[in-house]
């Protein structure tokens, strides 16, 4: 998440909800408790309601398992599966070995395209970025099988990234933001020596711990990460691919003015410069030149209500809901409302607002079939379904 004028209240936020005593819910009774609104005086506008399907401890982030199971990961450490009575125990517990100081924690996880193995992202008591392996057998998480593929230090508390997916090639993407603090102290975002401020692409398949995958795009230049696929980032919080198009969109959290959400077709070769810190969406940073390779955002909003931090999504490609299907889904974590992007080849044609409130909005989580849940910091879990 972010740090910024509202850091302290953020933190303080992390902090007390993490000591909440919270209860479970029915993972799919449709008659749980909605938070019904529609989109008055907008036809064009999906109707959408958010039905309470569970409750966690500081859910941060999710992904299908085996068999189409939704596995949820809570902030402290540990691993819970989404079921017909709401969460099982847990499958993983590291809360001994995680730190969740300022904005870490357990942030992500994510499972390879044959669920076989599970990837999670956390700090570790030393406040470092680690990425773990886990092998799944017949559904099952295989404790002994664990090894560390990647580790980075973290210079602050804040702006750690942390979420990981695999993408449509089969390779796994890491986010990590410019290593906190405010105003990118280390220029970051621009350096391409660093591992911060990026979004990475490796092969966890193939080499020890790891392989760099051969078309990379700064693999022949030796002043450059091999690792890194995109830079220029903020903190990029979540980001996604949408399954029908293989598309690219990140949520990247601004410093003080702008909050942005960027995009990279399925058919790019990496190397995207996302402006981060000579820009902060459209905008120079503290007087920053744009470089001439900045790819500007997609859209980009004003922190002049209550938004500070976006929160990235998925574009929506459910079937339950068919007037939201091809937009992009997201919201903020102080505003909470639930918003959606109407793309046309990869350009925004609309912004809806979809009137319905997720609370702290933390993560979004694409079910099997396309459908999407909201994850809220406080503890709940919820389906977004047709009003």
């Amino acid at each position: 998440m972010n740090v910024r004028t509202r850091s302290s209240a953020i933190i303080c936020t992390l902090g007390l909800v993490a000591s909440l005593a919270l209860t479970t819910a029915s993972a799919e009774d449709r008659d749980a408790p909605q938070r019904v609104v529609e989109a008055a005086g907008a036809t064009k506008v999906a109707k959408i309601a958010l039905t309470d399907v569970a409750t966690a401890r500081n859910p941060t982030a999710g992904a299908v398992g085996p068999g189409g199971a939704v596995w949820i990961a809570e902030r402290a450490g540990t691993v819970r599966i989404l079921g017909a009575q709401g969460l099982g125990e847990p499958v993983l517990d590291i809360s001994a070995e995680t730190s969740t100081d300022g904005e870490r924690g357990l942030l992500g996880l994510a499972f390879d395209t044959a669920r076989a193995h599970l990837y999670i992202s956390y700090t570790n008591l030393e406040g470092t970025s680690t990425i773990d392996e886990f092998a799944v057998r017949k559904g099952r998480l295989r404790p002994e099988t664990r090894r560390t593929v990647l580790t980075q230090t973290q210079p602050y508390a804040n702006h750690n990234g942390g979420d990981i997916k695999f993408g449509p090639d089969g390779y796994l993407y890491i986010a990590f933001g410019d290593g906190g603090a405010g105003g990118d102290p280390h220029g970051n975002g621009q350096k391409l020596d660093t591992l911060l401020g990026k979004l990475l692409r490796i092969d966890p398949h193939s080499g020890k711990p790891y392989a760099i995958p051969a078309d990379n795009p700064f693999v022949d230049d030796p002043n450059a990460k091999d690792e890194i696929w995109a830079y220029g980032l903020r903190n990029p919080w979540r980001f996604s691919f949408d399954s029908h198009t293989g598309d690219l969109l990140i949520g990247d959290v601004g410093q003080n003015d702008w909050e942005e959400i960027d995009r990279a077709p399925a058919r790019s070769r990496g190397g995207e410069n996302y402006g981060w810190s000579q820009m902060e969406g459209n905008h120079p940073f503290r007087g920053g030149t744009e470089p001439a390779n900045h790819v500007r955002p997609i859209h980009e909003y004003a922190r002049t209500g209550l938004g500070c931090a976006v929160t990235g999504g998925f574009v929506y490609r459910g079937n339950a809901i068919p007037a939201l299907r091809g937009q992009y889904v997201f919201s903020d974590y102080c505003d909470g409302t639930i918003r959606s992007l109407s793309l046309k080849n990869g350009t925004v044609t609309g912004v809806n607002d979809l009137v319905v409130n997720g609370g702290e909005v933390i993560s979004f989580v694409e079910g099997r079939a396309g459908e999407l849940y909201v994850l809220a910091l406080g503890g709940n879990i919820a389906r977004i379904d047709p009003a």
